[in-house]
């Protein structure tokens, strides 16, 4: 079953967290993700405010997982450590 990878996030380091998301699409890409929502127009219901949201869906969670886990991810990761505060979850979709 697909996975969605959700993310909120507040970004407290601009440039810091552009060298993330620089280095993060590449390595959702080589594993089968890609993005379905980056940063739109979102409206804030319950729970805390993140004015980030970004959804990538992967072919199973996986692949997901193994994105998170890659050389590749770790390395774009290490650019938002203490340049954002996020939340990150992977779930299975129904379809």
């Amino acid at each position: 079953m697909p996975a969605l990878w959700i993310a909120h996030v507040t970004v407290t380091d601009e440039a810091a967290y552009g060298k993330y998301a620089a280095l993060a699409g590449p390595a959702i890409a080589k594993h089968g993700g890609h993005f379905i929502a980056r940063a739109g127009r979102y409206v804030q219901l319950e729970g805390t405010d993140r004015p980030r949201n970004v959804v990538a869906k992967f072919p199973d969670v996986e692949a997901a997982v193994a994105c998170y886990n890659s050389p590749e991810y770790q390395a774009a990761l290490s650019h938002a450590k203490g340049a954002s505060e996020r939340e990150l979850l992977v779930v299975e979709t129904t379809e």
